[in-house]
């Protein structure tokens, strides 16, 4: 946790901004107490709900048969 004054932190907002990107938490004092945080948002991932799409894909009988050459030499950088 980094501790700037809001002299300093005005000055280096862009080098603060790339501190917080990284996950690093910032502390903004004024006459050395401190009053604010800089730090990442906090992002809410939206729930998962098993099983949404059961029955709505398929998968053709041909899904795991071996792929044709010309497939397997593209994944290889062999053409």
């Amino acid at each position: 946790m980094l501790i700037y004054n809001i002299h300093d932190a005005k000055s280096n907002f862009s080098k603060l901004i790339a501190a917080v990107e990284e996950g690093e938490e910032i502390i903004i004092a004024k006459a050395g107490k401190p009053v604010a945080t800089l730090g990442p948002v906090k992002r809410n991932k939206p729930a998962r709900i098993r099983g949404l799409l059961k029955g709505q894909i398929r998968l053709g009988a041909e899904f795991d048969e071996p792929l044709p050459s010309d497939v397997l030499d593209a994944f290889e950088g062999k053409m």
